[in-house]
């Protein structure tokens, strides 16, 4: 089954130890869901199922039609679901509803028609109707799209997530008949690289990478320990004690999202983000536009309105880290002062 991940039993995502720039590479997706995603790599227990769960508890309400099963926007007539876009030719009225974002998660077992959706083509023969069975993809929409062991996924079914995520729309055929509905989501993966890598073409689909590890200091780790034995003593108490803090953070989510269209960027910020991926050897354009929607997203956070230096520093290796080229069995490294480098002779 999917899983909606229920808020009251969640560890506090305000409380988590450490691991900024997960967090961080989650909030700017939520800022600004075109993005791309992120792709979360590490050890076992570094926090990365709990961190993603936990982000039902900070994610804004938003605006659907009322009972529709793909979570349509009413505010986007140009992405309707072809039921709601059929009310509206018949001159209904859509009814609206606001509902907060959620996390839903796909298990590793689900199969291509779990994800996608079902058309059924005797009803199609019988009736000359088409009955659709939404799938994962339609409860998705407008959502935040969870897999947990990604790598572990059949690569077609990482192919389908992928291309929805990047068109917006989720087509399905079946002997000759066809549906397509919105499905516009921001995609979280979590995997452990020791049980095996995803392709190459596909990490370049992630807008952004981000690769966890332990703490090594004493009293982090201390930390750690206490905060989680004092939330599984007194789950309800514990969130209660952060919920000031929680909608704190939702309020600021929520003015970043409202101020991304005005946050301006200049030729000399343009021309940064250029030269520097040009520098590291990364192909093709997705990075720059995805560093400089990145970038954008982290001023908006900010609560500022114009994209600086600093902002490109925050967000460069969380963008180029998996694009870059690597020898076989070479580890994983991103070059701060390469990176300082390009920003000051710029």
């Amino acid at each position: 089954m999917v899983g909606v991940i229920m808020e009251k039993l969640l560890f506090p995502f305000v409380s988590i130890v450490g691991q900024e720039d997960m967090k961080k590479a989650l909030l700017l997706n939520i800022v600004d869901p075109s993005i791309g995603g992120a792709l979360i790599k590490g050890e076992k227990g570094t926090a990365k199922s709990t961190t993603v769960r936990s982000l039902s508890q900070i994610l804004p309400f938003r605006e659907t039609v009322k009972g529709c099963a793909f979570n349509c926007d009413p505010s986007k007539p140009d992405r309707l679901c072809p039921y709601c876009s059929e009310k509206l030719d018949r001159g209904e009225k859509l009814i609206f509803e606001m509902k907060p974002m959620r996390v839903v998660e796909l298990p590793l077992s689900a199969t291509e028609d779990r994800v996608a959706g079902t058309l059924d083509i005797e009803h199609v023969l019988k009736t000359g109707e088409k009955k659709f069975e939404p799938g994962v993809l339609a409860q998705a929409n407008g959502n935040l799209l969870y897999v947990d062991e990604v790598n572990l996924l059949d690569d077609h079914i990482v192919d389908l997530l992928l291309d929805s995520a990047a068109m917006g729309v989720n087509y399905i055929e079946r002997e000759g008949v066809s549906f397509s509905h919105p499905s516009r989501f921001i995609l979280v993966g979590t995997m452990n690289p020791e049980e095996g890598e995803l392709r190459p073409q596909l990490l370049d689909r992630f807008g952004l990478s981000v690769d966890v590890k332990g703490d090594k200091d004493t009293d982090t780790r201390m930390e750690v320990v206490k905060r989680r034995v004092a939330f599984d003593t007194d789950p309800k108490t514990y969130t209660e004690k952060h919920r000031v803090q929680t909608e704190a953070l939702r309020e600021r989510i929520i003015k970043a999202r409202e101020m991304l269209p005005r946050i301006s960027t200049d030729d000399d910020i343009i021309r940064a983000i250029v030269t520097i991926t040009t520098n590291f050897g990364i192909d093709g354009h997705r990075a720059d536009i995805t560093m400089m929607k990145a970038a954008r997203a982290n001023a908006a956070l900010d609560g500022r309105d114009s994209v600086t230096k600093d902002d490109i520093r925050a967000v460069a290796s969380l963008v180029m880290s998996h694009r870059m080229r690597r020898r076989p069995f070479e580890e994983e490294s991103f070059d701060t002062e390469e990176l300082e480098k390009c920003l000051q002779s710029i």
